[in-house]
């Protein structure tokens, strides 16, 4: 799983008020892998609703998201998008 699976990650999670800003993935064995996503945003949904868009990659055996709220405008966004 290379760059261009955790850029669809990504992808397929951030978008509007909704910014990843932790994400690991790891192989737990041949052809599958792990990943954990923590996001933080100001519309939260439950896991299920993240882990669902993620269902396309069938490789993606084990998810783990963690949504965290925040209300307004998080202070260091600009540092978190620049960073990610």
């Amino acid at each position: 799983m290379g760059a261009t699976v955790v850029q669809e990650i990504r992808g397929l999670i951030e978008g509007g008020e909704t910014l990843i800003v932790d994400l690991h993935v790891w192989r737990v064995g041949p052809g599958q892998f792990a990943c954990i996503v923590g996001l933080v945003t100001a519309a939260p949904a439950p896991p299920e609703h993240y882990k669902e868009r993620l269902r396309v990659h069938e490789e993606l055996v084990h998810v783990t998201i963690e949504v965290h709220h925040c209300q307004g405008e998080h202070p260091h966004t600009e540092e978190l998008v620049a960073y990610g």
